[in-house]
């Protein structure tokens, strides 16, 4: 099934509408136009979860990076004696496979193994046809272990970018939290929160403005420079600044906006043309 018809078959089935891809509006429209027609080599670093580390090095900084402790094929290559007490595993060619190691003498390696491995037989671009995951060699990561001593917690802050300019970006809480759903809440770049949700609730507590929420817009720009649109992920530990994540296709731009006049606001950020093409029109 060629591109354009699995994602309007996939995201009428997700988000209600039909995918109008000759006059895409909506946030979640112009991402899937741009799955198609906006494919430079580049993107397939950027979005390798190893690689992207080494790209973002360059332009603010190793300072912001979280430090690798491994690289492996598979995960019978990890050696554990050689890793701290605590880690995280994931791969670098996906979403979500992740393994947080608090304590490494009492972790469920057999299902560590199971769930890793599985992980690296996938080809995240089937999903939904995010075109940087399609060549990215699988490998799985080894990373220092991150929390915040303050809240316990791993913040992910993301920011949404459009031409290189950060317009919004929401926080997500409670990701490590077996006994909660994660929460993700937004807000302006005067962190004056957003009144809708997009794909979790929002937290039942106040949120304090992020210490170094500034000096994250300005990195988020700085990595999103000249492209359409880039969501950039930060994580703020101990009053530091660390790298995350470089993402296209937020969601693969198929969670719905509540209430729906935001996937329209949201929409209004992108401009598209032809010459976002590398790959050329499809």
């Amino acid at each position: 099934m060629s591109d354009e018809k699995y994602l309007k078959r996939i995201f009428k089935m997700r988000l209600g509408y039909d995918l109008d891809l000759d006059n895409p509006q909506t946030f979640n429209e112009k991402l899937q136009w741009l799955k198609i027609h906006d494919r430079k080599p580049e993107y397939t670093l950027m979005a390798d979860k190893y690689e992207a580390k080494k790209y973002a090095a360059k332009i603010i900084g190793e300072e912001h990076i979280i430090p690798t402790l491994g690289v492996y094929n598979n995960f019978d290559e990890i050696n554990f004696d050689e890793l701290p007490e605590q880690f995280v595993l994931k791969c670098n060619h996906d979403s979500g496979s992740i393994v947080i190691v608090r304590d490494k003498n009492n972790f469920d390696k057999a299902h560590a193994r199971k769930f890793l491995n599985k992980k690296l037989k996938r080809n995240y671009f089937w999903t939904g046809r995010e075109w940087p995951y399609k060549d990215i060699k699988p490998k799985i990561i080894a990373e220092q272990y991150m929390e915040d001593s303050v809240t316990h917690d791993l913040r992910d802050y993301k920011f949404f970018t459009f031409d290189g300019v950060a317009k919004a970006m929401f926080i997500a809480t409670d990701r490590q939290n077996p006994n909660e759903e994660t929460k993700f809440d937004f807000y302006d770049m005067n962190f004056k929160h957003l009144d809708f949700r997009h794909g979790h609730p929002n937290a039942n507590i106040k949120i304090a403005r992020p210490e170094k929420f500034d000096e994250m817009r300005e990195l988020a720009e700085k990595l999103s420079a000249k492209l359409p649109q880039l969501r950039v992920d930060f994580y703020e530990v101990n009053g530091k600044i660390y790298f995350g994540e470089l993402t296209f296709s937020h969601n693969m731009g198929m969670v719905a906006f509540e209430p729906f006049e935001w996937d329209k606001k949201f929409g209004e950020w992108i401009t598209l043309s032809e010459c976002n093409g590398g790959g050329g029109m499809l």
